[in-house]
């Protein structure tokens, strides 16, 4: 056993310890298994499924919004979609993979494609409400000044949902950020690797600084959209349902 390798025992402090010990010891933060390619990895995965996730779930959840179709089918997706468990998910679209496209069934793309399904209903569903939520008054009297219903939505509805359509954006980007550790179950790389590792070799030092680097990443991702989130909720001005300029 290496000086640098804590092997089973010792309560929780001392499994905190040893983890920080491991993320502090410089040997861990160089080579192809390194902290930093870990970290990479991870975002990699991390943004390219919430990309996917906003590019199909937010379109959707406009137009549904807008033109109030679809509303029961939306909320029934979104229920049964935040239901099932990201393991689940995972596994599904890892046997797919295997049957259909056997030479991709490890690594990057089931993850993606597993992430990026849990990632859509969190978004579908706060962007279908915030468009829902608008005030009707308000959008009857831009009707009445002559706005079509495209400038209606991009201009009164988009800017007054914000704050929801961001928080579903914070709540999937952290989910799916926290879910992308389980990619090393399928050779996805990404920092559930020390985890998954950690386990086989069973290096609880290893195991512990795995799960402090996600819970960390999901932190910062936390507070990169509560910032974006501030940044872009629009200003609204003495009248009720405005957005000043």
């Amino acid at each position: 056993m290496g000086a640098g390798i804590r092997r089973e025992g010792g309560g929780d402090v001392n499994g905190l310890l040893e983890g920080l010990r491991w993320l502090v010891d410089p040997a861990n933060w160089s080579g192809i298994d390194g902290i930093p390619t870990r970290v990479w990895e991870h975002v990699q995965l991390s943004v390219i499924a919430l990309a996917f996730a906003t590019l199909i779930a937010v379109p959707v959840g406009l137009w549904i919004g807008h033109t109030r179709r679809g509303r029961f089918w939306t909320v029934q997706f979104a229920n049964v979609g935040r239901s099932i468990p990201s393991l689940a998910v995972l596994s599904i679209m890892f046997l797919i993979a295997v049957k259909e496209f056997p030479t991709l069934a490890f690594g990057f793309l089931p993850t993606i494609v597993a992430l990026t399904l849990l990632g859509i209903p969190v978004i579908l569903i706060n962007t279908y409400v915030g468009i829902q939520q608008v005030d009707p008054d308000s959008v009857e009297a831009a009707k009445g000044m002559g706005m079509s219903g495209r400038q209606v939505l991009w201009t009164l509805e988009v800017p007054l949902a914000m704050p929801l359509i961001m928080t579903g954006l914070r709540l999937a980007a952290v989910q799916i950020v926290a879910t992308a550790g389980l990619a090393a179950l399928i050779a996805g790389g990404g920092l559930g690797r020390y985890i998954v590792d950690g386990f086989a070799l069973r290096e609880n030092d290893r195991i512990v600084a795995g799960a402090i680097l996600v819970a960390v990443l999901s932190l910062i991702t936390d507070a990169v959209f509560t910032l974006l989130s501030r940044v872009t909720s629009p200003k609204l001005s003495s009248e009720p349902g405005k957005v000043r300029a």
